[in-house]
């Protein structure tokens, strides 16, 4: 057996950084990404909805950029870091979303709720000006079937407005 046929079975280490913290652990070869964080690290906030990449409930950022990680290998990841609703919530990164969120009724079940706050936060990061046609467009790869969108919507651009003045100061 050739040495990429032999790698493809079995259990692979991967080393990586989960929401600060350097992470080696042995993992099963075809063991996606959320499964890892759930299953292995316990880091139950990455939900896994239809496991197609369709529905965004698995949605992490992985070095910066979010990625459905129910389409993406652990091993994929190793040498990565990955930041998960845990993590950013835990350092204040999406302190206002998720305060404007509560504030507006953006949440129901909150089964979408991680996938879509770290989509929004990298919405604001990247179009920090975004109008609520480009928010909606930005959502269009996250579901809820609580909400009807316009809560979250009206929730996203308050923290887009708030923003926006902060920078004007």
């Amino acid at each position: 057996m050739s040495d990429s046929l032999a790698v493809l079975k079995g259990d692979n280490n991967i080393s990586l950084t989960v929401n600060g913290e350097s992470i080696s652990e042995r993992v099963p070869v075809r063991r996606n990404l959320a499964d890892f964080l759930r299953l292995d690290l316990g880091l139950t906030g990455t939900h896994v909805g239809c496991e197609h990449g369709v529905c965004g409930a698995c949605t992490v950022r992985l070095d910066d950029k979010i990625v459905r990680s129910c389409l993406i290998l652990a091993i994929q990841a190793d040498g990565k870091r990955v930041d998960t609703i845990e993590g950013l919530s835990d350092d204040g990164h999406l302190e206002d979303l998720q305060a404007a969120f509560h504030a507006r009724n953006g949440l129901q079940c909150g089964f979408c709720t991680p996938g879509i706050l770290l989509t929004a936060a990298e919405l604001i990061e990247t179009h920090p000006d975004a109008d609520r046609e480009k928010i909606r467009e930005f959502l269009s790869g996250n579901y809820c079937r609580c909400t009807g969108y316009h809560a979250i919507v009206d929730a996203i651009e308050s923290v887009v407005h708030s923003r926006q003045k902060k920078r004007a100061i």
